[in-house]
């Protein structure tokens, strides 16, 4: 699988990114045999670059990640985490975490938001002790929303120690949202922006200001939920949209896409995880994966042709806006 350059660094990530939030119970259980088995069937179709987090799970998509990764090659495949939020034990468990944190594991830790610089150092000890590898290749800044001075005037700076230091390759922003994203590209020196579901084929808000922002700095890109958390995978009645239910007006919008994409032989899962790459900044498009069958659906799916009459008919249809970069045709 072809590979990247992620902004100005020595960091290199593969075209398809693996997103470990699903092995981390996100929503519905997975099994340790299956989870391990999604990141098997992505290194043997080509992924290089997986992102996790400690929010995954309550650190469990970490520790599943890293039973796999550590009997790869580490000089071949590049890992990146998050910092923000810290991980407390509670001292007993009282439940689940699906209704404070989204993932069906047992309450057995807090999250705590914490960007200052120990926090930093204490978020990466211990991502670095659930992966059980030597190194984290990106560090990204996880959903700083509110806490977007602390993180620019106390995380970011001790990110920027550690890059220095060797101890990090690259420095990011992992987010929902491209406004701050792209305050961060004009006020720091980050490396790389992971965009969460604001460049796809239903949203563009991404290229208002933070991609061609990203480009003017040299800053990669890492396109994630590209299929809006699952409409663009397949919509019908009851697909969600940004973790919710979709609304009447977008899922109509994405029924018409399914339909262009497919009169053109192209499925619409193949056109949305194709449509970032129409932009020069993104570098990889990340996908949440639970299975190996849907790993190796999202492989087939990023190499399938898609002709340039698709791209010129979805905007002839006013499915994509006339301005919109597509990307070159894939034979």
């Amino acid at each position: 699988m072809r590979q990247n350059v992620l902004g100005p660094g020595p960091v290199r990530v593969s075209e398809l990114a693996f997103g470990a939030a699903a092995i981390g119970n996100l929503f519905t259980p997975v099994t340790d045999a299956e989870a391990e088995e999604a990141v098997a069937a992505a290194w043997e179709c080509g992924v290089r670059y997986f992102d996790t987090a400690p929010h995954y799970g309550l650190g469990l998509s970490e520790r599943r990640l890293g039973t796999v990764l550590r009997g790869m090659p580490r000089e071949e495949y590049t890992i990146s985490t998050k910092v923000g939020r810290l991980l407390e034990p509670i001292g007993s468990v009282a439940g689940d975490d699906l209704a404070h944190g989204g993932f069906a594991v047992p309450a057995t830790h807090r999250r705590r938001w914490d960007f200052s610089a120990e926090g930093v150092r204490r978020s990466l000890e211990g991502s670095l002790q659930r992966l059980g590898v030597d190194r984290i290749d990106i560090a990204y800044l996880h959903d700083p929303d509110e806490h977007a001075e602390w993180a620019l005037n106390e995380a970011y700076p001790e990110l920027e120690r550690l890059r220095a230091e060797g101890v990090l390759g690259a420095i990011g922003i992992g987010m929902n949202q491209a406004e701050l994203p792209a305050r961060f590209v004009r006020e720091t020196d980050i490396d790389a922006v992971l965009l969460a579901g604001r460049y796809s084929l239903l949203d563009q808000q991404g290229l208002t200001e933070l991609l061609p922002l990203a480009v003017e700095h040299g800053v990669g890109v890492v396109a994630g939920g590209v299929f809006n958390s699952g409409l663009l995978a397949d919509p019908k009645p009851g697909a969600t949209f940004d973790y919710a239910a979709a609304p009447t007006e977008l899922l109509s919008r994405a029924t018409q896409l399914k339909d262009a994409c497919e009169r053109h032989g192209v499925p619409l899962r193949a056109a949305a995880l194709r449509f970032p790459y129409g932009h020069a900044a993104v570098a990889s498009v990340l996908v949440g994966t639970r299975s190996a069958g849907e790993v190796r659906d999202a492989a087939v799916m990023v190499n399938h042709p898609t002709p340039g009459a698709l791209w010129a008919d979805l905007k002839q249809l006013g499915l994509l806006p006339a301005h919109v970069p597509v990307p070159a045709e894939k034979e």
